[in-house]
Parts: C-alpha cells; structure tokens; sequence
C-alpha cells in the first residue's frame, strides 16, 4: 500500500514547489543547498512509493549509551550484540513487527537479510499497537571504525523516526548536539531522546538531568522535546518509550511528517538564501515604457536622428534637379554643382557608414542601454538574480551593432525613385521655358520688322511683324519668366514637406525594425529570466505552504 493514501494536505503541493525550486534555482542556488533539495526529493519520493503500514524508527546513539540493550528489550528478543568492544554495532539490525510488505522497504534502508528479523505472532501477543514498527539498530555514531559512522547518517537521513539514546555521563555531549540535534531542528514530531541507563541514577538526579536536557534541547530550537528516561536493565521506562512509539506507529504519519520537518529545514535555508520579501511583486514582463527607453536608447546609438536628418537633407537637395527653374541650374553651373559634395552614387553605403559603419564606437553606447533597462527592472531583487537578469539582457549585446546596422541598411531608400509629380513639374517648366524663349522671339521679330523696318513678312506672319503687339508680348513673356520663378519657389515649400514626410516615413520604419531587434535580442531573453525568477518566487511560496 503506498503511503500517499495518508499523506497529509499539502504535502504533494510542498514537494511540487521544492521540485520547481530546486529546477528553477539551477545555477541560482549554492550547489550543496541544491543537492540537499534534490537529495530530499529522490527521498522523500522513494519513501512515499513504499508501505505506509510500516514506520521506521532507528535508534541513534554513541559509543556506550547503551543503544542496543535498549533495541534488545524494546524487541523483547536479543537480537543485536551487546558488550564493552569498541564498537558493539558495527552493522544495523532490524526488528519488524508485520513483515508483510516490509522486504521493499528494508531493501530501500540497505538492510543486509542476515540482519534482518521479525517478530512472529506467538511474540507479538500483547503488542499488536506495535503492528507495523521497523526498529533499527544504527551503528554507533561516533565509531572509530570508518564505515559506521556514514551507515548510521544515512538511515539517522532516511528514518521515519529517529530516537536519539543518550547516556547520562554524554547527554550534553557537543559533537552529538551539533552534528545531529541542531540538524534536525524542527522534527519534533519524529524526534526522541531517551535518557538511558537511569538505574545509575537516584530518582531526584534523573529528574535534574531531565530538565536540564529539556533546556539544553530548547537551547537548540527543539521547541518541544520528548524526553524519556529508560533503563535497559531495570525496565525502567521501557514502556513509556514504547508507548511514544507506538503511538508513532498507530497513526502512520512519521514518514510523512518527516518529510513534512525535512521539507522545512529547507525551506529555511532557501529563505535565507533567496528571501521572499518582496520579490513575488516584481514583474515577470518588461513594461510598455521601458521598451520605448530601451528602443529610443538603441536608436540613438545607432543614429537613427542622423540617417534621418542626412535623408531629409538628401531628399531636399536633389530634387533640386527637377523641380528648380531652369536659368537658376544653369546659374548655379558656374558657381559649382553642391550634388557632388553629397556622395549620392550610393545611398545605402551612405547610411551604412553613418549607422553602422562606427560599430565598434557605438557599441558602449548598446551597452550602456541594455544596462539602463537591466539595472531599472532588477532593483530589489535578490543579487544572484539582479546577476542573472544582467546576463540575460546583455546575452546577445555582441551581434546588436551589426544586427541594427544591417536593418538600416535594408531600409535606406532608393536614390532612383523619382516622384510624379518631381517630372511633371520639370515638364511645366520646361514649357515656360519655351514660352519664354517664344515670347523673346516674338519680341525680336517685332523689333526687327515692326519697329526698325528691316522688311516685309508673310501675310500671314505679320502679326509677329507688329509693333503693337510689343507691349503685350513683352508683358506674356515677363509673366512667363515671373511663373516660372513662381512655381519653383511654391514647389520649395511642397519638397520641404516631402522631405519631411520621406524623413518621418524613414524613421517610423528604421525606428520599427530597431524595436523589433530589441525585442528579441534584449527584452526576450530578459522576459525569459524575469518569468524564472517569478515562478522561482511563486514556487518558494508555495513552499511555506
């Protein structure tokens, strides 16, 4: 029968939550706090997986407390040495009472076959309260012999129920207390001292060492300890001890609520090394505004402003060579082209060197971003993770330059696109131009034949000839000349604004695509973290129960 069918409510919920710490804490956690979790968790679900019908209670103790005597007359059988060698217990022995689905348990706890004994039902008569008990004999814990000492940690580790047997002359004995009591503070419920061999004592010395030991344990954070004074020779006690035991094994809790005190003491040691606080309020998502400060930071940093402001100057300036009126480009013939001075064989090179060409002197200035957005979401959180969060964010900060830079250069414009409406104003003009041009000629023929007599045209040319007509032509030709001027200036203000339109249509996109590299490069991985982090938190909540 598996023991979660008396597994208390919450247990399974306090394991889930260690398991989620203790992955979630990979690289987050000092090594020997994690392989205690994990070593906790295989425990704890190998235990759980065996008979609840069977509660292990080892009885610990040194060299001459007397431990095994007491073994003997709590199974009524001798069963395990007893004598003045150095050490008696060299190998654990257990007593079951109930065999019946006990081997899996006794092979789990190691427990070699020749060791191993049970209590046939013609002996259990009068004990059945005891139905379910696996005594154990631990070797002496502060054996010189090199192989018992780690035999009796790793049951004292595995038992459901440790009864620590103590001898009057070694109860306050250091070595025990703090290589085991203050260990197991916290297992109240599964811990037990018995102070043995009370026959070498009068009545009122075993009282005074009862309290005293009492005081000791408190001292250790025991908050409720379990005293038991025994005598393996007299029987003092005996039954007292095997009253509190088989209460232990008559609820069939003591697997559970060791795990449960296990389950505790680390958790203690998890918030101490990861306090809650307020950890659990931080966000597991990077806020809308940081994102903007993130994209703004990474755009300045590449010169987005300056690819646009070079864009707008570049729009401005050459459409100069369609839209300017005619005489004014032949005028400027003679005072230098200012197109050559702008480079425009290649704008996309142009906006290369002015974004990315300079990666290496912009990249402080990647770094420093990232920093900005790393150090404003970790404030509070604990260093290791403020640490992690870092790396996150600063994970992929190498390939940024040239990441941004590339996608600058996917979206500078075209030098060939030409607008409409830039030809059919160089149309309008060149038609002034030939009014122009026309009108002049008007006024030559006029001079010429009209005014100065200089001969005879056609019939049907003489109006040219007309000297009356001078005044007219003269007038059309100026208001030619003036609306063409005209046009040009009005188109400057239509330029100005394209270029402004061109300039803000750049940036949108160049502004677009620096976000969306953020966003993968930056703010994902630190999401990734931040949601660590909150399950970790969540998690270690969940802990406390």
């Amino acid at each position: 029968m598996s023991i979660h069918s008396v597994t208390k409510p919450g247990l399974g919920a306090r394991l889930a939550a260690l398991s989620k710490v203790a992955e979630l804490g990979q690289a987050r956690l000092d090594a020997k706090l994690l392989a205690d979790a994990t070593n906790l968790l295989t425990r704890a679900g190998e235990r759980l997986k065996l008979s609840s019908e069977h509660t292990v209670v080892a009885l610990a103790g040194g060299t001459g407390s007397g431990k095994s005597s007491l073994f003997n007359a709590i199974s009524g059988l001798e069963l395990s040495p007893t004598g003045v060698r150095r050490p008696t217990t060299a190998r654990t022995h257990a007593c079951v009472w109930g065999i019946e689905g006990a081997a899996p348990l006794l092979d789990w706890l190691q427990i070699q076959w020749r060791h191993r004994f049970a209590r046939a039902s013609a002996l259990d008569k009068g004990e059945s309260q005891l139905h379910g008990l696996v005594l154990l004999d631990l070797p002496d814990h502060d054996s010189i012999r090199a192989l018992t000492d780690p035999e009796a940690d790793r049951l004292i580790g595995l038992a459901d129920m440790v009864v620590w047997v103590l001898d009057p002359q070694k109860y306050a004995d250091a070595s025990t207390h703090r290589r085991y009591v203050t260990e197991l503070a916290g297992h109240d419920a599964v811990t037990v001292f018995a102070l043995n061999q009370s026959d070498r004592l009068s009545t009122e010395e075993v009282a005074e060492l009862v309290i005293d030991l009492n005081d000791l344990l408190r001292r250790e954070d025991v908050t409720q300890p379990s005293v038991v004074p025994t005598s393996a020779v007299t029987g003092r006690g005996i039954d007292s001890l095997k009253g509190v035991i088989a209460d232990a094994v008559s609820k069939r809790r003591a697997a559970v609520q060791r795990i449960d005190a296990d389950i505790d003491r680390i958790e203690r040691r998890l918030v101490q090394a990861m306090p809650v606080g307020a950890a659990l309020s931080a966000s597991s998502s990077v806020d809308a505004a940081r994102r903007v400060g993130l994209t703004d930071a990474l755009c300045d940093a590449v010169g987005v402003p300056a690819v646009g402001e070079a864009m707008e100057s570049t729009y401005a300036t050459r459409s100069a060579t369609w839209i300017s009126w005619p005489f004014a480009r032949i005028g400027s013939v003679f005072g230098g082209d200012p197109l050559k001075s702008l480079k425009l064989g290649d704008l996309r090179e142009e906006i290369r060197s002015l974004a990315g060409g300079s990666v290496t002197a912009q990249s402080a200035e990647v770094d420093n971003a990232i920093q900005a957005l790393s150090d404003g979401i970790t404030v509070g959180m604990n260093e290791v993770w403020r640490s992690a969060v870092h790396h996150a964010a600063g994970s992929r900060a190498a390939q940024l330059p040239e990441a941004l830079s590339d996608e600058l250069t996917e979206v500078a414009p075209q030098l060939d696109r030409v607008p409409v409406w830039w030809r059919l104003l160089k149309f309008w003009q060149y038609l002034l131009v030939l009014a122009f041009v026309a009108g002049l000629a008007w006024i030559g023929v006029a001079l010429a034949f009209g005014v100065f007599a200089a001969g005879r045209l056609p019939e049907s040319l003489a109006v040219f000839g007309d000297a009356a007509t001078l005044p007219w032509v003269g007038l059309m030709t100026a208001s030619v000349l003036g609306l063409g001027a005209l046009s040009a200036m009005a188109s400057k203000n239509f330029v100005a604004l394209g270029a402004a339109k061109e300039r803000d249509r750049l940036e949108r996109e160049m502004r677009k695509r620096v976000g969306a590299i953020a966003e993968s490069m930056v703010v994902e991985p630190v999401e990734r973290e931040l949601t660590r982090h909150h399950e970790f938190y969540t998690a270690m909540k969940a802990l406390s129960g």
